[in-house]
């Protein structure tokens, strides 16, 4: 049974991680478990998620879940923005809810790493930098 959809597909705060993540040499979007993942050969960013708390499930519809960059990440951990998402957590994954206040220059810095975690290195070249 395929999962259901969890996303509205004009929702504005997807329209801007389209555009941070497609921007991305070789970037493409599906549709995988009812939301929205970027990937190359491999899903580099996810547009919503859940987390698994003691009180019980947490949905977070509007947030994304990224790879962060090796050096970043127990930083990002220490930050309470950041949630453990089920299921991917266990293999390195956080999440970030989006609202008002979202710094979009950091999101497109995060999504920016976990496509550098992600992709080919063929591609990686092709952004240069670290």
């Amino acid at each position: 049974m395929p999962h259901p959809q969890m996303f509205a597909p004009d929702d504005p705060l997807l329209a801007r991680i389209r555009g941070i993540a497609l921007a991305l040499p070789e970037a493409d979007e599906k549709v995988s478990h009812g939301r929205p993942a970027f990937f190359t050969q491999k899903v580099f960013c996810y547009f919503g998620g859940s987390e698994r708390r003691a009180d019980g499930w947490v949905a977070h519809d509007a947030a994304i879940m990224v790879r962060p960059d090796a050096d970043d990440d127990p930083a990002l951990r220490q930050d309470p923005r950041f949630w453990v998402p089920m299921y991917l957590g266990p293999s390195g994954w956080l999440g970030i809810d989006l609202d008002d206040d979202t710094d979009w220059q950091e999101i497109a810095e995060l999504i920016d790493a976990s496509y550098r975690m992600t992709a080919p290195r063929r591609l990686v070249k092709e952004l240069g930098g670290a």
